[in-house]
């Protein structure tokens, strides 16, 4: 987004506004930046488009889809990168992740830890 004008990012976080709006119901607040990239400009104008701008604290290579990590190799960088507070990345288009979640949570639950919305840490 940093090299995108002040319309072009308008449009696109719009955009997207309105298709969550119109399949989901629902009104997004937060904006995680494509690929962590964020430049003061993107920072204003989310936040006057009324957006609250939230990066990730754990993130591994699971983005390419003709790339996928090893599910058990995953599974234990997940699981030993937990720490309180953590906002994890895990991108939806990974057959990995489709396949560990469930063990995830459930491991991370085990372990102590609670899921909860980025409303409650406000």
């Amino acid at each position: 987004m940093p090299d995108l004008t002040q319309e072009q990012i308008t449009k696109e976080v719009m955009d997207l506004h309105q298709v969550i709006n119109q399949k989901f119901n629902y009104e997004m607040k937060y904006i995680r930046p494509p690929k962590g990239e964020f430049s003061e400009k993107t920072l204003q104008i989310c936040n006057k488009l009324g957006y609250k701008t939230v990066m990730w604290s754990f993130a591994y290579q699971d983005w390419e889809e003709n790339k996928q990590p090893d599910e058990t190799a995953s599974k234990k960088k997940i699981l030993d990168n937990l720490h309180n507070g953590e906002i994890m990345l895990l991108h939806g288009n990974s057959k990995t992740n489709t396949n560990i979640l469930d063990s995830i949570i459930k491991e991370s639950k085990n372990m102590g830890y609670e899921f909860k919305s980025l409303d409650e840490f406000e």
